[in-house]
């Protein structure tokens, strides 16, 4: 439907020009527009049609003085630029997010705050209210930012959970801890008894998690713990690569390495290569997450699939819910053990 205003200039329907088509008040397109409370199913559809008819636009502008709100989320990543682009994981989990949001007609802002003065300037803009919540995503930076947030009583919710802060702050998380148990089970299972790691940050709960599962395995399985056997990464690709350098330099007999990422499982791959160990006849490969490093490694990287899109979803409904004024809550998903030609 086009609207004309006088002199036969095109103008943008209004919610007035929604009403009347409806058949309703304006309050009832207004009580429609901001989330349908006491309105009749009947009413409630009259004014979506009317709404699809006349492509009427919100003015977010102009509803977000009114009641308070930016009607925008705030995905902030607490890490170097490169970082974003270098590691599809973050892509994903974005993606996703964005999908989920979609549903709710909510826009997300990409925020990027890989230093300190860019997370103080980003911490600054949200608790101006710019955006109405924020979902976190960090390997190791982002507790002060959440806690900084938190005092501020701006929603949030974190993906994995926030170091020192888990009781505070919501989150969504895979189950680290037996992800990494179905891996170590399974290598030990090809019959394979050096198993090393190259575990991700051991300050985050992440790292700590996938590390204390494979020691939980060796020790079901009766297998001494070795020290040479364990050297850490910080889940980018170099780290792995340096990573399975220094594991393979303390101990040349390891015939697997559980690495706690599909990134830094890539660059482990390379310095297997390098050093002359073919995947998966001498030494198995495992990695974690099923990114699309996974799929694009060769040999295919057998890994731990954490289920992106449940994450993304979940992060969204709980950080929507404490918008609505619910208390935080988190939620901890299963993983799944994914087999392919590495091991």
């Amino acid at each position: 439907m086009t609207m004309k205003a006088a002199g036969g200039r095109r103008r943008p329907p209004t919610i007035h020009d929604v009403a009347r088509e409806a058949g309703v008040s304006r309050g009832t397109v207004s009580r429609v527009l901001n989330g349908g409370h006491y309105v009749s199913p009947a009413a409630q559809e009259a004014v979506n049609a009317a709404i699809r008819k006349t492509g009427y636009v919100v003015n977010r502008h102009a509803r977000s003085l009114i009641t308070g709100r930016s009607d925008s989320i705030g995905f902030l990543l607490t890490e170097p630029q490169e970082r974003f682009f270098e590691d599809p994981n973050f892509n994903v989990l974005l993606r996703g997010c964005t999908q989920a949001l979609a549903a709710h007609d909510i826009p997300l802002l990409l925020m990027l705050a890989g230093t300190e003065g860019e997370r103080r300037r980003i911490t600054r803009y949200i608790t101006a209210g710019h955006v109405d919540g924020v979902l976190l995503v960090s390997s190791r930076s982002g507790a002060p930012v959440a806690e900084r947030l938190r005092e501020a009583g701006v929603p949030l919710v974190a993906c994995g959970k926030p170091v020192g802060l888990a009781s505070k702050v919501g989150y969504v998380a895979a189950d680290d801890r037996d992800g990494a148990r179905d891996m170590v089970r399974h290598l030990l299972s090809l019959g394979r008894r050096r198993v090393g790691t190259v575990t991700g940050p051991l300050d985050t709960p992440g790292g700590v998690e996938r590390l204390a599962g494979y020691q939980e395995v060796l020790a079901e399985a009766g297998l001494e713990f070795d020290e040479r056997l364990v050297v850490s990464g910080d889940y980018s690709r170099a780290s792995g690569e340096e990573g399975a350098e220094r594991l393979l330099a303390q101990a040349p007999d390891a015939d697997a390495v559980f690495v706690a990422s599909d990134l830094m499982a890539q660059g482990a791959l390379t310095a297997l290569r390098r050093a002359g160990r073919r995947v998966p006849q001498d030494v198995a490969l495992g990695g974690f997450d099923d990114s699309p490093a996974a799929v694009a490694s060769s040999p295919g990287l057998t890994t731990i699939r954490q289920p992106w899109d449940r994450i993304s979803n979940e992060m969204v409904r709980l950080l929507l819910a404490q918008i609505g004024g619910e208390d935080p809550a988190a939620v901890i998903l299963p993983t799944e053990l994914v087999k392919r030609e590495s091991a």
